[in-house]
């Protein structure tokens, strides 16, 4: 994303959740004021990203989810946050015919499909409530955005090559500059973090990568989880019923994109 002469990109970052987040805001004033306004928002989205890694992740020793996961807790006995993100990864276990699921192979309750995006649209909310208006907020190649980052164009989302870590299969435009008007993108593979993603039926995932985008960053981020593990079926199912613009890789390194991807460019 390239700054223009009218407006001044400024942005932080900060790791959580595994991975590292970042913040963009695109800002019309100069100076103390602007660099203020970011530390703001950066602070909270940093603390709504903190107290979801504490409740949710399985890496923390302590947290509510490990809790769960040695059977020191059960579901009822959990608290408000925990039990509303399962009751919404169930809600997408049935809407996705078992394609998405809150449970690893062995029974484990693993929210983490759903939860980074659960914390990327509070942190909107908030950032809306601060009265800021253009920003790109991207957490590990999973990106939502707000206005623009200069009039009338849009932010643009890079999508990496799984086969080539260092190279894009291209840019993907977003918000209200780009055609369809999608605020949010996501992707979900094997290619970089290996086969956390398990596929339905006995054989092993059609597509090493699948990258969504939607209105909104939880659609956007389980449609992607859900498509990798259920191959072609699923991904013509998110389309037809959500409306989502999707781009898969094959594991031969060849692309499935629908029109959207395609005219993205």
């Amino acid at each position: 994303m390239q700054p223009t002469s009218s407006r001044q990109l400024r942005a932080r970052t900060f790791r959580t959740m595994g991975t590292v987040v970042s913040l963009t805001v695109a800002s019309a004033s100069d100076g103390q004021t602007a660099v203020d306004e970011l530390e703001s928002a950066v602070e909270v989205a940093e603390g709504i990203f903190a107290g979801f890694d504490v409740t949710f992740s399985l890496y923390r020793e302590g947290s509510e989810a490990s809790r769960l996961a040695r059977g020191e807790l059960t579901l009822p006995q959990a608290s408000g946050s925990m039990q509303e993100s399962y009751a919404a990864a169930a809600e997408w276990r049935i809407a996705t015919q078992g394609a998405f699921t809150p449970e690893r192979p062995d029974g484990t309750l693993d929210l983490s499909g759903i939860v980074k995006a659960q914390a990327m649209r509070e942190t909107a909310l908030s950032l809306a409530a601060l009265g800021l208006h253009d920003w790109c907020l991207n957490a590990g190649g999973d990106v939502v955005v707000s206005g623009s980052p200069e009039t009338g164009q849009p932010w643009l989302s890079g999508i990496v090559d799984p086969m080539d870590r260092g190279a894009l299969l291209g840019a993907y435009p977003l918000g209200p500059g780009s055609k369809r008007g999608m605020t949010a993108l996501a992707t979900s593979g094997t290619a970089e973090r290996g086969e956390h993603i398990w596929s339905v039926g006995s054989a092993g995932p059609e597509f090493v990568q699948v990258t969504v985008s939607s209105g909104d960053i939880v659609t956007a981020d389980v449609l992607a989880t859900a498509i990798v593990a259920g191959g072609q079926r699923m991904l013509d199912t998110a389309v037809d019923h959500w409306g989502v613009e999707v781009l898969a890789v094959r594991k031969e390194n060849t692309l499935l994109a629908t029109p959207g991807f395609r005219t993205a460019a």
